[in-house]
């Protein structure tokens, strides 16, 4: 038991339009069946404490009979564990699952096209970048290169960017790192240590999962809903678990997609004010709007100074230049260089100003990058309509992919077909804990059209096999046995 529990309405948030009309189905069948899947997807986390039979029921204007006739079913399937005084909480029947490996890059096996990742590559503009540094360099080499904060001139680069975003910034504010990942592991020792619980939004990017249990931290995951996100389960999940930070990704969220509204950003900023919680946002991907821009960043409802924000150029131009940013409190920035100082003595000058050079450059670049993203978008979602008709696909308002819902549990086993037709993919399970999201994979959509089409055809050729498996094992069992639960 991990001490957390869910309440009655926020569980019945969670179920939303659970009972099929017209189905026929028995009511507790139907409301074990949506348990389940809520587990499943790991929307209602592993060892959560769920409401009693008593409450849940009023809450759904069920009897308690209904409630309890649900539970004992997913006792009995493994999906719900009861400890005398303690309640029930949720579980798998083989119990927690390892996260399945994602790719970071290497070359994938002859012939396999790697579509697990969401990476863009660099444009001229890059490569103008460079040109333009080198050029700026000299300046820069009577010095020692040592640059533990970042180069002045990036650093208020980067805060004129936050400005015109409407946050004011002091460059002082800003800390240079190597990327947006070696940030968040920089505040990860910084500010929490071995054992301490760091919340996350459920799913989440999978290299930050990796980051907080390197860093013997213990990852607890509050579960996004249908939509938006669940500010009451967080604050709950603050309040309860009183962890050491908070890591979450306001701006076209990966791997959802979904972007935070001005109220939301609010509420989650009191929040973490009201807990005295540190509360990391990862705006990698807020630049690559397509429908609309994003609100301002979330330190913006920030009047605590909780809220850390991370950046990068990693997404928005190209992941070879390495080069992201913390922005603080001035004195956490300044006390963040001193703990850099065991880990490395800063980042690249080169790529500093090459970094420079792009964000004092045109908006063209990104505008012209925004118009084939939003293009490569739309295809993925049409070639998905033709190659899996079955599934369920969200269209993100920014980023770079698509959250595809299966309709049965088998993201695992998909990705394992699909190397064997020659395309890799990111199953759902790597963006959660305990062996969560089986019905879910992430569909990048960064690749050009002609690579899009050929991974989308391999993955639907794997897709018509398991679903074709699927069918015939259905129609083989008794009809006798054929229940929801499996």
């Amino acid at each position: 038991m991990t001490g957390r529990r869910i309440g009655a309405a926020s569980l019945a948030r969670l179920l939303g339009e659970w009972r099929l009309a017209g189905s026929g189905g028995a009511a507790y069948r139907q409301l074990a069946e949506a348990l389940r899947l809520l587990i499943l997807d790991g929307r209602l986390g592993l060892g959560i404490r769920i409401p009693g039979e008593r409450q849940l029921a009023a809450e759904l204007s069920l009897s308690r009979t209904t409630v309890g006739a649900a539970y004992d079913s997913l006792r009995e399937h493994g999906f719900l564990q009861s400890r005398h005084g303690s309640g029930s909480s949720a579980t798998l029947p083989r119990g927690p699952a390892a996260r399945a490996e994602l790719s970071t890059g290497g070359e994938p096996g002859d012939g396999v096209l790697d579509f697990s990742i969401g990476a863009v590559p660099a444009g001229d503009a890059v490569q103008h970048a460079f040109a333009e540094a080198v050029l700026a360099l000299p300046a820069y080499l009577p010095g020692t290169g040592y640059e533990p904060i970042g180069l002045p001139v990036l650093r208020s680069a980067v805060a004129n960017l936050y400005a015109s975003r409407g946050l004011p910034t002091d460059p002082d504010q800003i800390l240079v790192t190597h990327g947006a990942h070696n940030a968040f592991a920089l505040l990860l020792r910084h500010l929490a240590g071995p054992g301490d619980r760091v919340a996350i939004d459920h799913p989440t990017y999978a290299l930050a999962i990796d980051a907080i249990r390197q860093a013997s931290c213990r990852p607890v995951p509050v579960a996004l809903p249908g939509e938006g996100w669940d500010v009451e389960a967080l604050r709950t999940t603050l309040r309860q678990t009183a962890p050491r930070l908070a890591y979450i990704q306001p701006d076209f969220h990966n791997p959802t997609g979904r972007c935070m509204d001005i109220a939301t950003r609010r509420a989650v900023a009191e929040a973490a004010a009201l807990t005295r919680t540190y509360l990391v946002s990862d705006e990698t991907m807020a630049e690559l709007w397509l429908d609309a821009p994003p609100p301002p960043p979330l330190a913006a409802f920030d009047e605590a100074a909780q809220v850390i924000s991370l950046g990068s150029t990693g997404k928005t131009f190209w992941g070879g230049l390495r080069v992201g940013w913390i922005r603080a409190d001035a004195p956490l920035v300044a006390a963040l260089a001193r703990t850099r100082a065991s880990l490395d003595l800063g980042t690249p000058v080169l790529e500093q100003l090459a970094v420079t050079a792009l964000l004092a450059g045109s908006e063209k670049p990104l505008e012209r990058r925004r118009a084939q993203l939003r293009a490569q978008r739309d295809l993925v979602l049409d070639l998905a309509a033709r190659w899996m008709p079955e599934w369920r696909l969200t269209r993100p308002a920014g980023g770079l992919s698509v959250w595809a819902e299966l309709p049965f549990p088998c993201a695992t086993v998909l990705a394992a077909a699909a190397e064997a037709q020659g395309v890799r993919i990111g199953a759902g399970p790597r963006f959660g804990v305990d062996g969560a999201y089986e019905r879910f994979v992430r569909l990048p959509f960064s690749l050009e059209p002609e690579r899009l089409e050929t991974a989308m055809e391999r993955l639907g050729a794997a897709w018509a096999r398991i679903a074709t498996s699927v069918a015939r094992r259905a129609s083989a069992a008794p009809a006798e046995r054929a229940e929801p639960m499996i």
